[in-house]
C-alpha cells in the first residue's frame, strides 16, 4: 500500500474533495454552509481521495472555529486521523449524522470509521448532541404566558444570569468551561459566542416572574446557517416550574416574528429536561451530532 497524501485545495483544485461517496449526507446537511476552498484538505491513496475535511468560520473568521465535515472511506482509519493530525486547526469536530444511524448496519459502519479516525488522531468525544428543526407545520408552540420578556441592553446582566445557570448545568461544553476556567469563563464563552453570530444584540432577553424576579433568559439568534434557538436557561433558584418550556416557546414566537421560516437547536443527549421541551414544543429530532474535541 503506498503512502497517503495530504493535500490542502484552492479553487482550482476544489473539485477533489467532491469525489468520495457521502454516505452520511454531509453534502445536503451543508447545503447552507459556506466552505472556503482553502479550508479543505484531502488525504490522497494512489492518486484518489481517501479521506476529507472542510473546517468551517463565519465570513469575518480569520481562522476556522470547527471541523463540521469529515469523511473517512472504510479501512482508511490511519489516512483520516493523518489528515486531522496534520491540519495546522486544531479545533473541534463535529460529526454530524442521521437520526437513524444506530439503526443502519451501513450508516453505523460508516459513522464508526470516522470516529476510530478522530480517536487515533487524539480525539476525544465530548458529547453526543440532539439537532432539531422547527418548521410551521408543526404550529407555534403555545405561549403559556406566566413570564414577563425583556430586551435588556446591559451584558453584565446576562454574564451573571450565565454564571447562575451554569453553576448547575447539564451542558458537557459549559461543565468543560467551568472545569477549565471557572463560572466566569463559561459566562464569557457564551457571550462571545452571541456577539460572533450576525442577528441583533437587541433580540436577547431576560424573563421576570409576576413577583418581579429574574427566572431565566433566553437568546433567540441567527448563526451563519439560519435562525436559531441560541440559549434557553433558567436560574437554579427557580427550577422546577417547567419555565425552560416558556422561554422557548416565547423564543420560537420571537423568531418567526423576525421571519424565520424554520428554527434549529441542539441540545446534549444527557439533558433529558431539555429534551423533553422540545418535544413538547414540536421540535422533530432531525440528526444526531458528535462532538469531538482535539486533545488538550
Amino acid at each position: 500500500m503506498t503512502d497517503v497524501v495530504i493535500r490542502a485545495l484552492d479553487t482550482s483544485d476544489a473539485e477533489l474533495f467532491d469525489t468520495l461517496p457521502d454516505p452520511l449526507g454531509a453534502r445536503e446537511g451543508h447545503r447552507l454552509t459556506r466552505h472556503r476552498p482553502d479550508w479543505k484538505r484531502v488525504a490522497l491513496r494512489d492518486g484518489r481521495v481517501v479521506a476529507r475535511g472542510a473546517w468551517w468560520g463565519g465570513p469575518e473568521d480569520s481562522a476556522p472555529v470547527n471541523l463540521n465535515w469529515f469523511d473517512v472511506a472504510e479501512g482508511e482509519e490511519e489516512a483520516g486521523a493523518a489528515l486531522l493530525r496534520s491540519a495546522p486547526w486544531q479545533v473541534g469536530l463535529e460529526l454530524n449524522l442521521p437520526a437513524d444511524w444506530r439503526d443502519d448496519p451501513a450508516l453505523r459502519a460508516a459513522a464508526e470509521t470516522r470516529f476510530t479516525a478522530a480517536r487515533t488522531a487524539g480525539y476525544d468525544l465530548l458529547v453526543e448532541r440532539l439537532l432539531y428543526r422547527w418548521t410551521p407545520d408543526r404550529g407555534l408552540p403555545e405561549r403559556p404566558g406566566r413570564l414577563q420578556f425583556r430586551a435588556e441592553p446591559d451584558d453584565a446582566v446576562f454574564f451573571d444570569a450565565l454564571r447562575r445557570i451554569h453553576s448547575a448545568t447539564l451542558d458537557a461544553h459549559a461543565l468543560r468551561a467551568v472545569e477549565e476556567g471557572g463560572l466566569d469563563r463559561a459566562a464569557q464563552e457564551e457571550l462571545d459566542f452571541f456577539h460572533w453570530c450576525p442577528s441583533p444584540r437587541e433580540w436577547w432577553q431576560t424573563a421576570y416572574t409576576p413577583q418581579g424576579d429574574l427566572a431565566g433568559i433566553h437568546i433567540p439568534a441567527h448563526n451563519p446557517s439560519g435562525p436559531c434557538i441560541g440559549f434557553i436557561g433558567v436560574l437554579p433558584a427557580h427550577r422546577g416550574h417547567g419555565y425552560a418550556y416558556d422561554l422557548l416557546a416565547e423564543c420560537t414566537h420571537f423568531l418567526v416574528e423576525q421571519g424565520a421560516e424554520f428554527v434549529a437547536a441542539a441540545t446534549d443527549q444527557g439533558n433529558f429536561p431539555m429534551a423533553a421541551n422540545f418535544a413538547k414544543a414540536g421540535y422533530p429530532v432531525v440528526k444526531e451530532r458528535l462532538d469531538f474535541e482535539p486533545a488538550r
